[in-house]
């Protein structure tokens, strides 16, 4: 071999060997780019010892203890329920469950935006206002703001808001602000300027959860974004701890009250109740329960025959008031303990509760008391019985 080819070879291997530390000169580089990016001076609380971890502390209620129930304030951020109101002890209630109050639908065309379920008590002539304080009401509402720049049509808006009706059990309704400059349910046709959306933060069975309200602030965020407005989303663990006051309350006032007739002699047959109870005022639902109306489109009492719809006789009747959603000046218990005496003679039967023993008229008169003082708790707790946010949460 000679010494040109010597000298080629020795300068191959000086050039491999530069290549290839440069090659581990450019990855220590990156390295130590990649670590100084993610290097923080911040404390991780993750990685915190047992000792200095920072615990979560829900908001507690100080609610003093002279009444059972504080009257609601609408303030944002305070508390407006008491959480620990006990459950009004009223009477023997029947072991079935009455269906919710019927009420009259609100009126809907293929131009608005229909509540996402029949709103209780509206009427034709509810003003568009009121109807939209009682569509986002922010004693029971968790209230979104909806802010865009300008002004947009119904016809835009609605389409998007149908999309987002409901999260869980829990109904969501939309206002907006009019250029006349009042609050109103959206329509094709109205122009707004902002938008409010609502969620129910309770119902007769939960409340609204943070995997509820995470999966509402992603929809509404999207449905946000399709119209170009952004949305002012509440703190969860403060609207957190407003549905589980809210729901304490409801929980705390879901009475039902019942009284049975039982038959003096043999069972009723149901094919000849049936018509005694419809000359008695009842109508017939279709899972064989009976309401009795109170004039106005809803419902005064239900009565239940304690069988199944192929049953052939019974010889136990029971009524029930649901009473959060009845309003006082309704007399619902009376109209019910009158409706019961008057079926005792009409059925040969006696009224008695649920123990078989006979419901005389001094343990009817303590009851009445007590109902009264049930209301009175409700108005005080600016939720009054057989009002719409009533009949909104006791469903």
């Amino acid at each position: 071999m000679t010494d040109f080819q010597m000298s080629l070879i020795a300068a191959a291997g000086v050039f491999v060997a530069g290549v290839f530390s440069y090659n581990k000169w450019q990855e220590y580089k990156a390295r130590k780019s990649v670590e100084r990016a993610f290097a923080s001076d911040h404390d991780d609380v993750l990685m915190r010892s047992d000792e200095s971890a920072v615990e979560r502390q829900e908001p507690v209620l100080d609610i003093g203890a002279e009444s059972s129930l504080a009257p609601l304030d609408v303030e944002p951020g305070e508390s407006k329920l008491d959480a620990a109101a006990p459950a009004p002890d009223l009477a023997p209630a029947a072991p079935a469950q009455p269906a919710p109050p019927g009420a009259p639908r609100t009126p809907t065309t293929v131009a608005a935006l229909a509540p996402a379920a029949p709103l209780p008590g509206a009427t034709p002539d509810t003003p568009p206002s009121e109807l939209a304080e009682s569509l986002v009401d922010p004693l029971i509402d968790c209230i979104i703001p909806l802010n865009f720049e300008g002004a947009l049509r119904g016809d835009k808006i609605l389409p998007a808001l149908q999309k987002l009706r409901r999260v869980g059990n829990k109904p969501i309704h939309y206002v907006g602000f009019a250029v006349s400059g009042d609050w109103e349910p959206i329509v094709h046709g109205g122009v707004y300027t902002k938008l409010q959306a609502g969620v129910q933060m309770a119902t007769r069975t939960t409340a609204l959860n943070e995997i509820e309200y995470s999966e509402l602030v992603t929809r509404l965020r999207a449905v946000a974004d399709e119209i170009g407005a952004e949305p002012e989303v509440p703190d969860m663990i403060e609207v957190m701890s407003e549905a589980r006051t809210l729901h304490r309350f409801v929980a705390g006032h879901d009475a039902q009250l019942g009284v049975n007739l039982a038959a003096n002699g043999a069972p009723w047959a149901i094919s000849t109740l049936i018509g005694a109870l419809e000359n008695q005022g009842f109508d017939v639902r279709p899972d064989g329960r009976f309401a009795m109306p109170d004039g106005a489109g809803g419902v005064l009492f239900t009565l239940s025959t304690n069988v199944t719809l192929g049953a052939d006789t019974t010889n136990r009747l029971t009524l029930l008031l649901d009473v959060p959603c009845v309003a006082p000046s309704r007399d619902g218990f009376g109209a019910m303990v009158k409706c019961a005496k008057e079926l005792t003679a009409r059925l040969d039967a006696t009224i008695v509760d649920d123990f078989e023993q006979p419901l005389l008229d001094p343990a009817l008169e303590e009851i009445k008391g007590q109902v009264a003082e049930f209301y009175q708790e409700m108005e005080a707790s600016d939720i009054p019985a057989g009002s719409t946010r009533a009949l909104r949460l006791f469903v």
